[in-house]
């Protein structure tokens, strides 16, 4: 672990909260709401319970994560649309909170935690079984790739089950 890698995780992870605390506070008016708070919760303690894990077990992946220029063309476009998708669902969330658009019971947003929070053991499960895994697109040469048989047979099934190809 370098000084730098760990300002540097530093910086993103909190400049992400004040963007994201802005973009959905701003717009709702007020401080008080809840559902925005839950949801910076649920955003950000499981990244920073992953950076610090990362930092401790795979400084190098970490370093891969934390880069976020996409060097492929299409790909470029893919990662700028799927940050304007973010930006506005955070803005009309907070809109939702200022006018009421579509009061949902707390229940719910709950509920949704849940299944967010759960999507994350899936990633942190991606994360430990492929160390090459990287934000952006990159050819490597000479990496040994191995297939957990037990993964692709969970996948298949997952495949077959959920999954209708015509």
């Amino acid at each position: 672990m370098t000084p730098k890698l760990f300002i540097s995780a530093i910086l993103k992870f909190a400049l992400g909260i004040l963007l994201v605390g802005f973009l959905i506070f701003l717009p709702a008016g007020t401080l008080n709401f809840i559902n925005g708070w839950l949801l910076m919760g649920v955003l950000f303690v499981p990244i920073l319970i992953l950076g610090i894990v990362l930092m401790l077990k795979n400084p190098e992946l970490l370093k891969k994560r934390l880069e976020g220029k996409e060097k492929q063309k299409d790909q470029s476009l893919v990662v700028k649309l799927s940050g304007l998708m973010f930006i506005c669902g955070f803005v009309v969330a907070g809109l939702d909170r200022r006018f009421c658009f579509y009061p949902l019971p707390f229940a719910v947003s709950v509920v949704a935690a849940v299944l967010f929070l759960s999507s994350y053991l899936l990633y942190a499960e991606v994360l430990r079984e492929n160390v090459y895994l990287s934000r952006t697109i990159m050819v490597m040469i000479s990496r040994n790739i191995f297939v957990s048989t037990q993964n692709q047979r969970f996948c298949n099934k997952f495949l077959l089950k959920f999954v209708h190809i015509h």
